[in-house]
Protein backbone atom coordinates (compact mmCIF):
# COMPACT_ATOMS: atom_id res chain seq x y z
CA UNK A 1 0.00 0.00 0.00
CA UNK A 2 2.81 2.35 1.03
CA UNK A 3 4.53 1.68 -2.48
CA UNK A 4 1.24 2.33 -4.08
CA UNK A 5 0.87 6.04 -2.45
CA UNK A 6 4.64 7.02 -3.40
CA UNK A 7 3.87 6.06 -7.17
CA UNK A 8 0.70 7.72 -6.85
CA UNK A 9 2.61 10.80 -5.61
CA UNK A 10 5.60 10.91 -8.12
CA UNK A 11 2.87 10.45 -10.75
CA UNK A 12 1.18 13.24 -10.04
CA UNK A 13 4.32 15.49 -9.23
CA UNK A 14 5.18 14.35 -12.99
CA UNK A 15 2.48 15.51 -14.19
CA UNK A 16 2.37 19.04 -12.42
CA UNK A 17 5.76 18.98 -13.48
CA UNK A 18 5.03 18.59 -17.29
CA UNK A 19 2.55 21.30 -16.82
CA UNK A 20 4.63 23.55 -15.74
CA UNK A 21 7.67 22.76 -18.20
CA UNK A 22 5.46 22.92 -21.03
CA UNK A 23 4.05 26.15 -19.83
CA UNK A 24 7.21 27.84 -19.82
CA UNK A 25 8.15 26.19 -22.87
CA UNK A 26 5.49 27.53 -24.74
CA UNK A 27 6.04 30.99 -22.99
CA UNK A 28 2.63 30.83 -21.04
CA UNK A 29 1.68 29.95 -17.51
CA UNK A 30 -2.10 29.89 -16.54
CA UNK A 31 -2.92 32.39 -13.64
CA UNK A 32 -6.33 33.54 -13.02
CA UNK A 33 -8.90 35.77 -14.90
CA UNK A 34 -8.95 39.15 -15.72
CA UNK A 35 -12.59 40.81 -15.49
CA UNK A 36 -13.77 43.29 -18.21
CA UNK A 37 -16.32 46.00 -16.86
CA UNK A 38 -18.89 47.47 -18.83
CA UNK A 39 -20.97 50.09 -17.54
CA UNK A 40 -24.16 50.57 -20.09
CA UNK A 41 -27.51 51.81 -20.73
CA UNK A 42 -30.07 49.06 -19.31
CA UNK A 43 -31.68 49.04 -22.76
CA UNK A 44 -28.75 47.13 -23.94
CA UNK A 45 -29.01 44.76 -21.53
CA UNK A 46 -30.37 41.93 -23.41
CA UNK A 47 -27.69 42.41 -26.68
CA UNK A 48 -24.95 42.67 -24.28
CA UNK A 49 -25.74 39.19 -22.81
CA UNK A 50 -25.34 38.23 -26.11
CA UNK A 51 -22.57 39.65 -27.04
CA UNK A 52 -20.73 39.10 -23.19
CA UNK A 53 -21.59 35.19 -24.03
CA UNK A 54 -19.65 34.84 -27.11
CA UNK A 55 -16.87 36.98 -26.12
CA UNK A 56 -16.09 35.10 -23.10
CA UNK A 57 -16.80 31.63 -25.06
CA UNK A 58 -13.70 33.24 -27.53
CA UNK A 59 -11.75 34.85 -25.23
CA UNK A 60 -11.57 31.91 -23.11
CA UNK A 61 -7.23 31.60 -23.23
CA UNK A 62 -6.53 35.37 -23.15
CA UNK A 63 -3.00 36.12 -23.37
CA UNK A 64 -2.56 40.22 -23.42
CA UNK A 65 0.34 41.45 -25.49
CA UNK A 66 3.81 40.98 -24.02
CA UNK A 67 2.61 39.01 -21.26
CA UNK A 68 3.64 35.40 -20.70
CA UNK A 69 0.23 34.87 -18.87
CA UNK A 70 -2.75 33.45 -19.84
CA UNK A 71 -6.20 34.49 -18.96
CA UNK A 72 -10.31 33.06 -18.79
CA UNK A 73 -12.28 36.33 -19.25
CA UNK A 74 -14.99 37.59 -17.59
CA UNK A 75 -17.60 40.39 -18.57
CA UNK A 76 -19.15 42.32 -15.82
CA UNK A 77 -22.05 44.00 -17.09
CA UNK A 78 -23.26 47.14 -14.98
CA UNK A 79 -26.54 48.27 -16.28
CA UNK A 80 -28.06 52.09 -15.67
CA UNK A 81 -29.71 54.89 -16.38
CA UNK A 82 -26.82 56.24 -18.92
CA UNK A 83 -26.55 59.28 -17.19
CA UNK A 84 -25.65 57.35 -13.78
CA UNK A 85 -23.03 55.09 -15.53
CA UNK A 86 -21.38 58.76 -16.51
CA UNK A 87 -21.85 59.43 -12.99
CA UNK A 88 -20.11 56.50 -11.82
CA UNK A 89 -16.90 57.55 -13.82
CA UNK A 90 -16.56 61.37 -13.08
CA UNK A 91 -18.67 62.06 -10.03
CA UNK A 92 -17.80 58.49 -7.53
CA UNK A 93 -14.57 57.71 -9.70
CA UNK A 94 -15.49 54.06 -10.03
CA UNK A 95 -13.47 51.95 -12.44
CA UNK A 96 -14.19 50.44 -15.66
CA UNK A 97 -13.17 49.67 -19.19
CA UNK A 98 -16.28 50.06 -21.45
CA UNK A 99 -18.89 52.63 -20.85
CA UNK A 100 -21.91 51.96 -23.09
CA UNK A 101 -24.48 55.26 -23.67
CA UNK A 102 -28.02 55.68 -24.69
CA UNK A 103 -26.95 58.87 -25.96
CA UNK A 104 -23.99 59.09 -27.62
CA UNK A 105 -23.95 62.85 -26.72
CA UNK A 106 -23.19 62.21 -23.00
CA UNK A 107 -19.70 60.82 -23.82
CA UNK A 108 -18.13 64.05 -25.52
CA UNK A 109 -19.82 66.54 -23.11
CA UNK A 110 -19.13 64.81 -19.89
CA UNK A 111 -16.50 62.34 -20.50
CA UNK A 112 -13.97 63.80 -23.06
CA UNK A 113 -11.50 64.94 -22.87
CA UNK A 114 -11.06 63.93 -19.20
CA UNK A 115 -12.18 60.22 -18.95
CA UNK A 116 -12.46 59.22 -22.97
CA UNK A 117 -10.33 59.74 -25.88
CA UNK A 118 -12.91 58.94 -28.34
CA UNK A 119 -16.43 57.18 -29.16
CA UNK A 120 -17.88 55.09 -31.86
CA UNK A 121 -21.77 55.75 -32.75
CA UNK A 122 -22.86 52.29 -33.31
CA UNK A 123 -26.80 52.10 -32.93
CA UNK A 124 -30.09 53.76 -32.97
CA UNK A 125 -33.89 53.42 -31.96
CA UNK A 126 -37.02 55.48 -31.49
CA UNK A 127 -39.58 56.05 -28.68
CA UNK A 128 -42.64 54.07 -28.79
CA UNK A 129 -45.83 53.85 -26.17
CA UNK A 130 -45.76 50.23 -24.90
CA UNK A 131 -48.68 48.67 -23.54
CA UNK A 132 -50.20 45.04 -23.11
CA UNK A 133 -53.30 43.09 -23.86
CA UNK A 134 -54.55 43.87 -20.59
CA UNK A 135 -54.11 47.31 -20.72
CA UNK A 136 -57.35 50.19 -19.87
CA UNK A 137 -58.22 50.77 -23.50
CA UNK A 138 -56.23 48.60 -25.35
CA UNK A 139 -58.36 47.86 -28.27
CA UNK A 140 -58.58 51.66 -28.85
CA UNK A 141 -54.78 53.00 -28.26
CA UNK A 142 -53.40 54.08 -31.90
CA UNK A 143 -50.95 56.87 -33.40
CA UNK A 144 -53.78 59.39 -33.33
CA UNK A 145 -55.81 58.38 -30.00
CA UNK A 146 -52.79 57.18 -27.48
CA UNK A 147 -52.54 60.63 -25.87
CA UNK A 148 -56.30 60.98 -25.26
CA UNK A 149 -56.22 58.10 -24.04
CA UNK A 150 -53.39 58.65 -21.39
CA UNK A 151 -55.90 61.95 -20.49
CA UNK A 152 -58.21 59.28 -19.07
CA UNK A 153 -58.50 59.28 -15.44
CA UNK A 154 -58.78 55.60 -15.02
CA UNK A 155 -55.35 55.62 -17.13
CA UNK A 156 -51.76 54.65 -15.22
CA UNK A 157 -48.70 55.35 -17.24
CA UNK A 158 -45.31 56.02 -16.73
CA UNK A 159 -41.50 57.06 -17.89
CA UNK A 160 -38.28 56.80 -16.75
CA UNK A 161 -36.66 59.66 -14.77
CA UNK A 162 -35.45 62.37 -17.01
CA UNK A 163 -32.20 62.93 -14.08
CA UNK A 164 -30.79 59.69 -14.71
CA UNK A 165 -32.34 57.99 -17.64
CA UNK A 166 -32.25 59.45 -21.76
CA UNK A 167 -35.57 57.23 -22.05
CA UNK A 168 -37.12 59.60 -19.48
CA UNK A 169 -35.89 62.91 -20.94
CA UNK A 170 -36.92 61.72 -24.00
CA UNK A 171 -40.19 60.66 -23.41
CA UNK A 172 -41.26 64.03 -22.36
CA UNK A 173 -39.87 65.28 -26.00
CA UNK A 174 -42.12 63.34 -27.54
CA UNK A 175 -45.00 64.84 -25.32
CA UNK A 176 -44.11 67.88 -26.16
CA UNK A 177 -43.94 67.28 -30.17
CA UNK A 178 -47.63 65.85 -30.11
CA UNK A 179 -48.34 69.21 -29.11
CA UNK A 180 -47.25 70.50 -32.40
CA UNK A 181 -47.91 67.16 -34.43
CA UNK A 182 -51.62 67.12 -33.28
CA UNK A 183 -52.32 70.91 -32.72
CA UNK A 184 -52.70 70.02 -28.95
CA UNK A 185 -50.79 72.73 -26.84
CA UNK A 186 -52.24 71.07 -23.81
CA UNK A 187 -50.96 67.17 -24.11
CA UNK A 188 -47.85 68.48 -21.91
CA UNK A 189 -50.19 70.39 -19.78
CA UNK A 190 -52.70 67.76 -18.97
CA UNK A 191 -50.52 64.62 -18.30
CA UNK A 192 -47.11 66.08 -17.11
CA UNK A 193 -47.63 69.07 -15.16
CA UNK A 194 -50.74 68.37 -13.56
CA UNK A 195 -49.10 65.01 -12.80
CA UNK A 196 -45.67 66.34 -11.31
CA UNK A 197 -43.27 69.04 -10.52
CA UNK A 198 -42.27 69.27 -14.00
CA UNK A 199 -43.01 72.34 -15.53
CA UNK A 200 -42.58 73.53 -19.34
CA UNK A 201 -42.24 77.01 -20.94
CA UNK A 202 -41.79 78.77 -24.14
CA UNK A 203 -38.76 80.84 -25.12
CA UNK A 204 -39.23 82.16 -28.84
CA UNK A 205 -39.67 78.86 -31.34
CA UNK A 206 -38.39 76.70 -28.40
CA UNK A 207 -40.25 74.80 -25.20
CA UNK A 208 -38.00 73.60 -22.49
CA UNK A 209 -38.91 71.94 -19.67
CA UNK A 210 -37.70 71.83 -16.30
CA UNK A 211 -37.09 68.26 -13.88
CA UNK A 212 -36.41 69.47 -10.38
CA UNK A 213 -34.75 66.73 -8.25
CA UNK A 214 -37.91 65.98 -6.35
CA UNK A 215 -40.39 65.52 -9.25
CA UNK A 216 -43.16 65.00 -6.87
CA UNK A 217 -44.79 62.19 -9.43
CA UNK A 218 -48.90 61.80 -8.97
CA UNK A 219 -49.04 57.81 -7.69
CA UNK A 220 -52.49 57.68 -8.77
CA UNK A 221 -51.75 58.56 -12.52
CA UNK A 222 -47.66 58.21 -13.43
CA UNK A 223 -45.00 56.02 -12.10
CA UNK A 224 -41.97 57.63 -12.78
CA UNK A 225 -38.59 54.95 -12.66
CA UNK A 226 -34.84 55.00 -12.37
CA UNK A 227 -34.66 53.67 -15.75
CA UNK A 228 -36.99 52.65 -18.59
CA UNK A 229 -36.36 48.59 -18.49
CA UNK A 230 -37.91 48.99 -14.74
CA UNK A 231 -41.07 50.26 -16.31
CA UNK A 232 -41.72 46.89 -18.31
CA UNK A 233 -42.16 44.69 -14.87
CA UNK A 234 -44.92 47.34 -14.04
CA UNK A 235 -46.64 46.96 -17.05
CA UNK A 236 -46.42 43.21 -17.12
CA UNK A 237 -47.62 42.96 -13.39
CA UNK A 238 -50.85 45.66 -14.56
CA UNK A 239 -49.56 47.93 -12.39
CA UNK A 240 -49.26 50.48 -15.36
CA UNK A 241 -51.21 50.74 -18.40
CA UNK A 242 -49.13 52.57 -20.64
CA UNK A 243 -45.45 53.28 -20.65
CA UNK A 244 -42.61 55.47 -23.04
CA UNK A 245 -40.21 52.81 -24.23
CA UNK A 246 -37.53 52.65 -26.63
CA UNK A 247 -38.99 50.52 -29.27
CA UNK A 248 -36.09 47.27 -29.22
CA UNK A 249 -36.93 47.34 -25.40
CA UNK A 250 -40.62 46.39 -26.41
CA UNK A 251 -40.04 44.36 -28.97
CA UNK A 252 -37.43 42.33 -27.05
CA UNK A 253 -39.95 41.97 -23.82
CA UNK A 254 -42.74 40.80 -25.82
CA UNK A 255 -45.16 43.98 -25.54
CA UNK A 256 -47.15 45.88 -27.74
CA UNK A 257 -46.84 49.16 -28.64
CA UNK A 258 -47.37 52.16 -30.54
CA UNK A 259 -45.70 53.09 -33.53
CA UNK A 260 -45.36 57.27 -33.41
CA UNK A 261 -44.87 59.62 -36.55
CA UNK A 262 -40.98 59.66 -37.19
CA UNK A 263 -41.40 63.58 -36.39
CA UNK A 264 -42.33 62.99 -32.93
CA UNK A 265 -40.25 59.63 -31.82
CA UNK A 266 -36.81 60.98 -32.22
CA UNK A 267 -35.73 58.40 -34.91
CA UNK A 268 -35.59 60.49 -38.25
CA UNK A 269 -32.21 61.99 -39.36
CA UNK A 270 -34.33 63.96 -42.08
CA UNK A 271 -32.95 67.52 -42.46
CA UNK A 272 -36.64 69.17 -41.52
CA UNK A 273 -37.45 66.42 -38.58
CA UNK A 274 -33.91 67.23 -36.96
CA UNK A 275 -34.76 70.99 -37.04
CA UNK A 276 -38.04 70.34 -35.23
CA UNK A 277 -36.68 68.17 -32.78
CA UNK A 278 -34.10 70.79 -31.74
CA UNK A 279 -36.29 73.51 -30.32
CA UNK A 280 -37.16 70.78 -27.58
CA UNK A 281 -34.82 71.69 -24.74
CA UNK A 282 -34.76 70.15 -21.35
CA UNK A 283 -33.46 71.74 -17.89
CA UNK A 284 -32.07 68.11 -15.88
CA UNK A 285 -30.39 68.02 -12.50
CA UNK A 286 -27.30 67.10 -14.60
CA UNK A 287 -27.47 70.09 -17.31
CA UNK A 288 -29.65 71.55 -19.94
CA UNK A 289 -30.45 69.36 -23.43
CA UNK A 290 -31.39 69.59 -26.77
CA UNK A 291 -33.26 66.85 -28.42
CA UNK A 292 -31.69 65.20 -30.97
CA UNK A 293 -31.99 61.66 -33.03
CA UNK A 294 -31.55 58.60 -30.68
CA UNK A 295 -28.07 57.45 -30.99
CA UNK A 296 -26.24 55.49 -29.05
CA UNK A 297 -22.34 55.71 -28.24
CA UNK A 298 -19.74 53.66 -26.65
CA UNK A 299 -16.30 54.25 -25.85
CA UNK A 300 -13.31 52.86 -23.70
CA UNK A 301 -12.22 54.44 -20.71
CA UNK A 302 -8.80 56.04 -19.84
CA UNK A 303 -8.73 54.46 -17.20
CA UNK A 304 -9.60 50.95 -17.90
CA UNK A 305 -7.01 48.41 -16.64
CA UNK A 306 -7.68 46.40 -19.98
CA UNK A 307 -7.79 48.28 -22.68
CA UNK A 308 -6.29 46.22 -25.51
CA UNK A 309 -9.09 44.07 -24.09
CA UNK A 310 -11.64 46.77 -24.10
CA UNK A 311 -11.30 47.52 -27.39
CA UNK A 312 -12.08 44.17 -28.95
CA UNK A 313 -15.58 43.99 -26.87
CA UNK A 314 -16.27 47.23 -28.49
CA UNK A 315 -15.30 45.66 -32.15
CA UNK A 316 -17.42 42.75 -30.84
CA UNK A 317 -20.44 45.18 -31.07
CA UNK A 318 -19.55 47.42 -33.90
CA UNK A 319 -18.57 44.29 -35.98
CA UNK A 320 -20.50 41.80 -37.66
CA UNK A 321 -21.93 39.96 -34.91
CA UNK A 322 -22.82 42.85 -32.46
CA UNK A 323 -24.89 44.55 -35.83
CA UNK A 324 -26.84 40.90 -36.43
CA UNK A 325 -27.97 40.94 -32.39
CA UNK A 326 -28.69 45.22 -32.63
CA UNK A 327 -30.84 44.52 -35.44
CA UNK A 328 -32.49 40.99 -34.57
CA UNK A 329 -33.12 42.94 -31.19
CA UNK A 330 -35.04 46.02 -32.99
CA UNK A 331 -31.98 48.31 -32.32
CA UNK A 332 -31.04 48.94 -35.64
CA UNK A 333 -26.99 49.73 -35.84
CA UNK A 334 -24.99 52.33 -37.51
CA UNK A 335 -23.44 51.84 -40.84
CA UNK A 336 -21.21 51.63 -40.81
CA UNK A 337 -20.36 53.21 -37.11
CA UNK A 338 -19.30 56.54 -37.20
CA UNK A 339 -16.07 57.40 -34.42
CA UNK A 340 -15.42 61.03 -33.19
CA UNK A 341 -11.66 61.14 -32.33
CA UNK A 342 -10.59 58.96 -34.82
CA UNK A 343 -7.14 59.28 -34.72
CA UNK A 344 -7.09 58.11 -31.20
CA UNK A 345 -9.64 54.99 -32.31
CA UNK A 346 -7.72 51.82 -31.47
CA UNK A 347 -6.38 50.56 -34.96
CA UNK A 348 -8.57 47.08 -35.08
CA UNK A 349 -11.66 49.53 -34.44
CA UNK A 350 -10.40 51.97 -37.54
CA UNK A 351 -11.15 49.39 -40.30
CA UNK A 352 -14.92 49.49 -38.87
CA UNK A 353 -16.17 53.03 -38.61
CA UNK A 354 -16.34 56.45 -40.88
CA UNK A 355 -15.02 60.06 -39.59
CA UNK A 356 -18.03 62.06 -37.68
CA UNK A 357 -18.17 65.22 -39.72
CA UNK A 358 -17.59 68.41 -38.15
Amino acid sequence: MARRTVAYSLLIALIVSLVVIGGIATGTLWKNRVVLKVFHAGSLTLPLEQIKAKFEHDFASYRPAGSMTVYSVEVQLEPAGSVQCVRKVVDLREEADVLASADCSLIPEALMPDYADWYVKFAKNRMVLAFTDASMYADEVGPTTWYGILRRSDVRWGFANPNIDPCGYRALWVLQLAELEYGDDRIFEDLVEANSAIIMTEEGDSCVYTAPEDLKPNAARIAIKEKSVELVASLQSGGLDYAFEYQSVAKQHGLRFVQLPESIDLSSEKTEHIRTYSRMGAATVGGVLTAMPIHYGVTVLRNSPSPELAGRFVEYMIGEFGRSIFEEMGQSPVTPPVASGLEKLPDILREYCTEEAE
